[in-house]
């Protein structure tokens, strides 16, 4: 029996199917290129390293300057003030005016020091006939000198009793000390006041001065005749001239401070009363190198070459509040970190931001 095995019929394999690729859409696309080009500016900008302000090396003139302050007062000037206590009933109303010495500004009540004195002129009528009583019975020998003696004494002590209540009842009047114009007047009618109270001041209007104090430790650096810059809140922004004309000997040990007045010109708009800030010129050279003070540091300077950071060693001079002299170690035109900062290696590179200068 033939036996055959027919061939069995193998199938084909499919071909392999490729994995679908996904494409970006054109919008995701730009996308992408953006944040690309955004890290790599960053990237950039960050090798820059960080941004500092820079001003530049100047040239001006340095002002080494001792700081007072106080007030304008006038030159020649007095107080009047009560030397009893009591009540004001009467006042001139006189501010601004002129008056001469001797006038009459104010008067206190002075009812019950008036009744003491006519009780005095009273007992010193009864001392008075007492004393006569006694010289006609000493005449006619039937007094002694003792009862003499003893009535004329009495009478002696009444007058000058009266005397002095006469001069007491003075007090209550407060008159001009001086010929000028009355600058303040305070009190009103009915109050009450105590002595040494400062009810007038009279003065010359001109000329005029600052009445300042210095510290002790800037006060070997005042001398008579430098020049004074003067400030004040009433004229904001204007610098106005002095000179210093007086320095008191002897300081004030409490406050550690001694006492300067500072002349002023007669056309001066100061006035009586405003409170000044001084700054007393002890130094000044002109034409030198200058730097804001806030980039000096223990005598370094942060200069920016090539935009890096270069510490260097200076010399300096003159101290002023706002600059500071270099006399060795920089050049006009320069760049130096100002503020100077700290955190800044020397040879880091940075990025200078030039910062509006003030003119020194």
């Amino acid at each position: 029996m033939d036996m055959r095995v027919a061939p069995t019929e193998v199938p084909e394999a499919a071909p392999a199917q490729a994995a679908p690729v996904r494409r970006l859409s054109a919008p995701k696309l730009l996308i992408a290129a953006a944040i690309i080009v955004a890290l790599a500016a960053i990237v950039w900008w960050l090798s820059r390293g960080p941004a500092i302000t820079v001003a530049r090396v100047t040239r001006g003139n340095a002002a080494e300057i001792v700081y007072a302050t106080g007030a304008v007062e006038p030159e020649t000037w007095s107080r009047s003030t009560p030397l009893v206590r009591g009540r004001i009933v009467e006042r001139c109303r006189c501010e601004g005016k002129t008056v001469q010495k001797g006038d009459l500004l104010a008067r206190l009540d002075d009812k019950e020091a008036l009744a003491t004195l006519n009780d005095l002129r009273a007992l010193e009528e009864f001392q008075r006939r007492e004393f006569d009583r006694q010289s006609q019975l000493l005449a006619r020998g039937v007094a002694t000198s003792q009862a003499y003696q003893r009535s004329e004494s009495d009478l002696a002590r009444i007058q000058a009793q009266i005397a002095a209540q006469a001069q007491r009842l003075e007090y209550y009047k407060l008159v001009s000390p001086m010929d000028g114009t009355v600058l303040k007047e305070d009190g009103e009618v009915g109050d009450m006041v105590d002595p040494g109270t400062i009810l007038y001041r009279i003065g010359l209007e001109r000329p005029l001065w600052v009445v300042a104090d210095v510290n002790e430790e800037d006060i070997p650096r005042v001398q008579v005749g430098q020049k004074a810059l003067l400030r004040t809140d009433a004229f904001a922004g204007q610098v106005l001239a002095g000179f210093v004309k007086q320095i008191t000997p002897a300081g004030d040990p409490v406050s550690k401070t001694f006492r300067v007045r500072i002349g002023l010109p007669d056309d001066t708009p100061l006035r009586v009363g405003m409170s000044v800030e001084a700054n007393i010129v002890s130094r000044e050279k002109p034409d030198v190198l200058l730097v804001p003070a806030n980039a000096v540091v223990d005598n370094n300077l942060l200069t920016i070459e090539n935009d890096r950071a270069r510490l260097r060693k200076v010399e300096i001079g003159i101290r002023g509040t706002g600059f500071v002299e270099i006399v060795h170690g920089a050049s006009e035109g320069e760049l130096v970190a100002s503020p100077a900062t700290t955190n800044i290696k020397n040879g880091s590179r940075v990025r200078p931001v030039l910062s509006e200068q003030a003119s020194p």
